[in-house]
């Protein structure tokens, strides 16, 4: 007898901290209970036969209310109630996740001449997201990248951006990101704002931000998938050197585009092995 539910996230996940109500069709409330850790629901009250509202609440979520139907038997069994984030907007679980750089790729695109890109990404970094519980805004990204790890498929070329015209790798070895807030852009889209530090100047830098959902790897772990852009200005951060051609145009375009592929694991490392 009693009511039972499962309370999830729209990925599948347990909302621990999920409060199902039921009132009778007076309003009058019969039965509550809080979801366990693995966001079941489960409740002794007898109820007696007939019409309820269903109402499930959860901190940073969205609440829901539906109807049921309680049989002669004496049980509400509701099923899987699916909460949305307030807003309608989507992140993984709270906690700890380390940013996996084997499966995830820091790329910056440059025009070339005028008429072509230059491609280049780098292949050394690492970082953490933490996703707050109760305040998703509250949520931080921190990201370091070895300076010297860009590669744009020239060797000559990839000398030239770590000399002091540059990056100036020597006196620069690292680019830092650390986030200082987020702000709900749409569903599953958010602006992520930040502070990025390269060549020895800091400055405010936003990404937009894709979550692209969460699951299960091949190595008992679980990953969530993000994709974000920006675009920053050389001279922002006193990369000045440009080479002009006799037509007047420069060699390399003083506009950067960024493009992260980032797959994090859940927990404080990534898995050993």
């Amino acid at each position: 007898m009693g009511l039972t539910a499962r309370i999830r996230t729209r990925d599948g996940w347990a909302v621990s901290h999920a409060v199902v109500t039921l009132t009778d069709m007076t309003g009058t409330q019969v039965a509550r209970a809080e979801a366990d850790g693995e966001g079941v629901v489960r409740d002794a009250t007898s109820l007696a036969p007939g019409a309820y509202t269903v109402i499930v609440t959860a901190v940073g979520y969205a609440p829901t209310a539906s109807s049921a139907i309680v049989t002669a038997s004496g049980r509400a069994e509701i099923g899987t109630v699916t909460l949305a984030r307030q807003g309608g907007t989507e992140l993984p679980p709270p906690g700890p996740w380390t940013i996996d750089p084997a499966h995830s790729s820091v790329s910056a695109v440059a025009q070339h001449l005028g008429i072509s890109s230059v491609h280049g990404r780098f292949t050394e970094f690492a970082g953490s997201i933490d996703i707050a519980p109760d305040e998703v805004t509250k949520s931080r990204v921190e990201a370091v990248i070895r300076a010297d790890s860009i590669d744009t498929g020239n060797g000559m070329r990839d000398g030239h951006l770590k000399s002091p015209d540059f990056l100036d790798v020597e006196r620069h070895p690292e680019i830092t990101y650390v986030s200082t807030g987020l702000t709900s852009a749409g569903s599953d889209r958010w602006t992520l704002h930040g502070e990025l530090t390269m060549h020895g100047v800091v400055r405010p830098v936003d990404l937009d931000l894709a979550y692209l959902g969460t699951g299960p790897d091949p190595w008992g772990g679980t990953r969530a998938a993000f994709r974000a852009t920006t675009e920053l200005h050389r001279e922002d951060f006193a990369m000045n050197y440009n080479q002009v051609l006799q037509a007047g145009i420069a060699a390399i375009g003083t506009t950067l585009k960024v493009e992260l592929d980032v797959q994090a694991v859940q927990g404080e490392s990534l898995p050993q092995g």
